[in-house]
């Protein structure tokens, strides 16, 4: 039987819909089902883990544990997490080393699987210190990405929310910390000055030095996430409160440049605009003027990608999962819009984005489509489908409150 959390919310939701669901949710079940299959989740195959896609997997599977009322989706997002915990938080088994990456014992290790951060998941093993660094060839090497690591920040705290288990949270938060200690560089005093894109597996060297654009908004806004989910039920917290890690991440946002025209950043910046949004309504306070300049950004992006004729480009040259970024960006906005925000300033540029709002369909299509889905969807396959499944029904990724109805 579901936990009385996603219980209730699948109850309610089943009489809305009278116990059926629609076209996306076949299609998201169907694309979460193979996607279980190939990487080990539900199979004697070898667990085939990677962190950026089993992070919006968990989310998906919550999602659809709340919109069909099936215990199996909540069990497959449970048993995903201990996976990635015991795959990604343990060394690889091409590494001399061996046991959890955060150097406790197993015991130890089982209670506080995140301390040590996680693994990409990457083919390749890390480029060892003597190594000449090679772009390219990094691409495919394991070690920790920032971006990645607040990706299975935010799918633990909807673990937590959907669940109420506070393990969840809590191993969130040790997360952050941890991401925040290894990932930024501080020149002068405690104050850190900008960060780096990847680490070793252990924490100890940067792997990549140069500076994710949108890293410490993505800490920034994550830390915030995990603030108000901590605030909303104080009683018995133990782990750690972030205040000093939103201070950090804030000195760095002040100085932030957010225009891209990468559509998986561009669907980022949106998902950031509805989650700010979000903690808003939960009383935080944000940084004054971000979400406008946050809005400002992504219009200027969105207006660059939509004349680079990228779209319109044959599947074989285009990226699926950057696409579906967006698209999952584009449903952030559209829920954003039926909150009918106040701030006439903010409505403007809402209007402004929803021109946009067509993307969505348009990429979605184009992707189910199986003609478009060439040697290039193959290659990344897992991370396709699961950020498709994630577009088709994204409720699981973007819901932020899961004790009210959308």
């Amino acid at each position: 039987m579901l936990l009385p959390v996603l219980q209730a919310q699948a109850t309610e939701t089943l009489v809305e819909k009278a116990g059926l669901t629609d076209t996306r949710t076949h299609q998201a079940i169907a694309l979460m089902a193979g996607f279980a299959q190939r990487t080990g989740l539900t199979t004697g195959q070898p667990h085939k883990r990677y962190l950026w896609t089993d992070a919006f997997a968990v989310c998906n599977y919550l999602g659809l544990a709340r919109s069909t009322g099936e215990q199996k989706y909540f069990d497959l997002a449970v048993k995903l997490i201990e996976q990635v915990h015991f795959t990604l938080g343990h060394h690889r088994p091409d590494d001399p080393r061996e046991g959890w990456i955060s150097g406790l014992s197993e015991d130890e290790g089982e209670l506080r699987p995140t301390k040590g951060g996680l693994r990409i998941g990457k083919t390749l093993p890390e480029r060892n210190p003597e190594e000449p660094f090679d772009s390219r060839l990094e691409w495919d090497r394991d070690g920790q990405y920032f971006h990645y690591l607040t990706r299975w920040m935010h799918a633990l705290n909807q673990a937590s929310g959907a669940t109420g288990d506070k393990r969840y949270k809590t191993w969130a938060r040790e997360l952050a910390v941890t991401a925040y200690d290894a990932f930024t560089v501080k020149t002068s005093g405690n104050t850190p000055d900008r960060m780096v894109w990847k680490m070793s597996i252990d924490l100890s060297r940067a792997l990549v030095p140069s500076m994710g654009a949108h890293d410490p908004l993505d800490g920034y806004i994550t830390s915030l996430q995990l603030a108000s989910t901590a605030a909303a039920k104080p009683r018995s917290e133990t782990a750690p409160s972030l205040e000093h890690e939103i201070a950090g991440y804030a000195h760095m946002v002040k100085k932030g440049d957010w225009v891209t025209d990468d559509p998986l950043g561009i669907g980022g910046l949106l998902v950031d605009i509805w989650r700010l949004h979000q903690l808003e309504q939960q009383g935080m306070q944000p940084m004054p003027e971000l979400i406008e300049t946050l809005l400002d950004a992504t219009i200027s992006g969105l207006s660059y990608y939509t004349r680079s004729g990228e779209l319109q480009q044959p599947a074989q040259y285009r990226l699926a999962f950057r696409e579906l970024g967006l698209a999952i960006g584009l449903h952030a906005i559209e829920r954003l819009n039926r909150q009918q925000m106040i701030n006439p300033e903010r409505q403007d540029k809402l209007g402004a984005l929803l021109r946009y709002i067509d993307l969505r369909k348009h990429i979605e299509q184009f992707w189910l489509d199986p003609a478009n889905q060439s040697d290039t969807w193959h290659e990344h396959r897992d991370i396709n489908e699961v950020m498709l499944a994630t577009s088709l029904a994204p409720d699981g990724f973007l819901r932020e409150s899961w004790g009210q109805t959308r």
